[in-house]
């Protein structure tokens, strides 16, 4: 794949029709990513739903060893994503994409038995306006958030390590304390992306390339939004 740096871009002058030719391409890129992210936050939603609104395929995948495919299945498919990218044609990756939003609606369907729907509905559009905000912020700022990487990275390993921990020690503390620096990762991650994916865009791309990098720009906002809106239903929930 073309380099994701964009120096030549960045390097060279430019100006009348091709800035306008960059804008426009670099809007239109922008607008993919950001349809694939929210119709794989859409089919997520969907999927977790219709899964927990049958008692049958609860029992069926909550109650036997499928419980491991649905936890670990997306897992698997975000690895294959992410190291197997340039070996992919942009259909195939567009394909895993669909079909890991679909595995993790599964392995989310637990929500909707946890929460209260009220609940998940307002921290959804929470969640979304809140990203909407750190997005449009990595987007339009002229400021260089590479600085936050190894940070956000840092506190990113610390939420998963913690998270572990806390499910042998059921520390409603460490629970609250793991969300509170999760919202804060998962918000910061969301501008740092935006303006990484920002800056992945170039102009000599080819279609196909171009495709692969908005599939992939996708994945790390959808991840960004789920795992802000997870973290926030803790937060925010009612949930005795």
């Amino acid at each position: 794949m073309a380099d994701y740096e964009n120096t030549a871009y960045r390097a060279r002058p430019v100006g009348g029709a091709d800035a306008q030719a960059i804008d426009q391409g670099l809007r239109a890129h922008m607008l993919s990513v950001y349809n694939y992210m929210a119709l794989g936050v859409a089919l997520t939603g969907l999927v977790a739903y219709f899964v927990s609104s049958s008692p049958a395929l609860v029992n069926a995948v909550f109650g036997t060893p499928l419980v491991w495919v649905a936890i670990f299945a997306p897992v698997g498919l975000v690895l294959a994503l992410s190291f197997g990218i340039n070996r992919m044609s942009a259909g195939t990756a567009q394909l895993v994409f669909w079909l890991y939003a679909a595995l993790n609606g599964v392995s989310l369907a637990t929500i909707f038995i946890v929460y209260p729907v009220a609940d998940i509905t307002r921290v959804f559009f929470i969640s979304a306006a809140t990203f909407g905000a750190l997005s449009l912020y990595g987007y339009s700022t002229p400021r260089s958030l590479s600085s936050w990487g190894s940070f956000l990275f840092m506190g990113l390993v610390g939420v998963f390590l913690a998270s572990v921990v806390n499910i042998f020690l059921a520390s409603s503390a460490l629970t609250f304390a793991v969300s509170v620096i999760g919202v804060l990762v998962f918000a910061g991650l969301t501008a740092y992306d935006t303006q990484k994916i920002k800056e992945m865009y170039l102009e000599a791309d080819d279609g196909e390339t171009s495709g692969k990098k908005a599939v992939m720009g996708a994945l790390s906002l959808y991840l960004d939004f789920i795992n802000l809106f997870l973290m926030l239903l803790r937060l925010l929930s009612n949930r005795n």
